[in-house]
């Protein structure tokens, strides 16, 4: 296990005065495991250096942003021809209109769009909509999914007030009958469904989504005239390069965008169906930094980078290489594993491993081989990674599952 070393050390000791639990959220070091760097010196390309110097191959992608790898010369260059007009300024700059056209031709279900800066203020602004497009209150949720940080969809219930939640409904993902259920429960009421492209609640094995159950979200939606919102903040792009339901046939009347569409720059959007058009114009969704061009500016070269080098498809082949090497090679040190998820966006788990220990002793390992993995937490693969990477990423992993293998031979 790579031991926290001066500089982060020294970090972490001043950031404990100077800000809440030394830094907070889901980026505090106690959320990966002990001894893990807390602190990012710098990064580039697939790989990023911690404060005192140890580098790692990065597969957790500043959890999804980075998806073309960090750095990547063609977005930082449009950035700075950006930067170097306007940013911030009174009005949006034309990359607003490019990049709403751009979003409108790549995405099929898409009729307009709309701007922000986090995936949790698209998602809360989908709900918005459908509640101003329906004239009703209840919205469904997948029980467990993470949707933002906001009191309506938190993971942690501090702060959380009843009021906060008293408009929502829950189903468990990939079960009908219990959408059916929460919509009886709210007869005449129910404004939209929020659902996530496939399963990825942190912490649990991954599950991909039944074609029948996204078909019949889309069938209940039409019969009780609900709306279907698709919260693609950090599926988007790394399934398929328009929605992550197009290859399913399935179209959601709002979806919900952020992550890894401008490469690691602030960006948010909320595209829409023409159905909801009109209340999209008159609710007043709107913040101080969500017009900045510098980030729309990014993602243009982002798509377009996708695009050109063929980057869903290069990310899945070497998400699939990877896998098939994660299995062989545990199968080969006897070690039972769990591989769910995306091949895009992995998750690996221990079976009985119930407080994630071995996956913490997994983890710490692959870092001290140079691979950096979350151990509660799916990973995601960019377009940077190459026949190199995967051969260290799989000579890591090895040296993760016999760490894993000594502990279990202890117990």
């Amino acid at each position: 296990m790579a031991p926290v070393g001066p500089v982060d050390g020294e970090l972490r000791r001043r950031a404990a005065v100077a800000l809440p639990a030394g830094v907070y959220g889901h980026v505090k070091a106690g959320e990966r495991w002990p001894g893990s760097p807390q602190f990012v010196a710098r990064a580039a390309g697939s790989r990023f250096w911690d404060v005192d110097g140890r580098e790692y191959l990065d597969l957790l992608c500043s959890w999804g942003p980075i998806i073309l790898g960090h750095r990547h010369p063609e977005v930082e260059e449009a950035v700075a021809a950006q930067h170097a007009l306007v940013d911030c300024g009174n009005g949006p700059a034309p990359a607003m209109v490019d990049l709403a056209e751009r979003l409108v031709g790549i995405v099929d279900h898409a009729d307009w769009a709309m701007f922000a800066k986090n995936g949790s203020d698209a998602t809360t602004l989908c709900l918005t909509l459908a509640r101003a497009a329906t004239g009703r209150k209840t919205i469904l949720v997948a029980a467990g999914a993470y949707h933002g940080a906001p009191p309506w969809c938190t993971p942690e219930p501090v702060g959380v007030v009843p009021g906060d939640r008293a408009h929502l409904s829950y189903y468990r993902y990939n079960d009908l009958e219990s959408v059916r259920a929460a919509m009886a429960a709210a007869p005449d009421d129910v404004a939209g469904i929020i659902v996530s492209p496939f399963r990825h609640d942190a912490g649990f094995d991954q599950e991909l989504p039944d074609p029948a159950f996204a078909r019949g979200l889309r069938e209940l939606c039409d019969a009780t005239g609900a709306l279907l919102i698709l919260d693609d903040v950090r599926c988007g792009l790394r399934i398929a390069f328009g929605g992550s339901w197009e290859p399913l046939g399935v179209a959601p009347d709002l979806s919900a965008w952020s992550k890894a569409i401008a490469n690691g720059y602030p960006l948010a959007a909320v595209l829409g169906s023409e159905r909801v058009r009109a209340v999209a114009a008159a609710v007043f969704a709107t913040g101080s930094f969500w017009f900045a061009a510098d980030a729309m500016a990014a993602s243009l070269a982002t798509l377009a980078v996708l695009e050109r080098e063929g980057g869903v498809a290069a990310m899945r082949d070497w998400g699939r290489r990877f896998r098939d090497g994660v299995e062989a090679t545990a199968a080969a040190k006897g070690l039972e594993i769990n591989m769910t998820g995306e091949v895009t966006m992995p998750y690996l788990s221990f079976p009985g491993d119930e407080d994630r220990a071995l996956a913490d002793v997994f983890a710490a390992a692959c870092a001290d081989g140079g691979l950096f993995v979350h151990p509660r937490h799916n990973w995601f693969v960019s377009a940077a990674l190459d026949d190199a990477d995967l051969d260290l990423a799989l000579s890591a992993v090895g040296a993760g599952f016999e760490a894993v293998a000594t502990v279990s031979a202890r117990a």
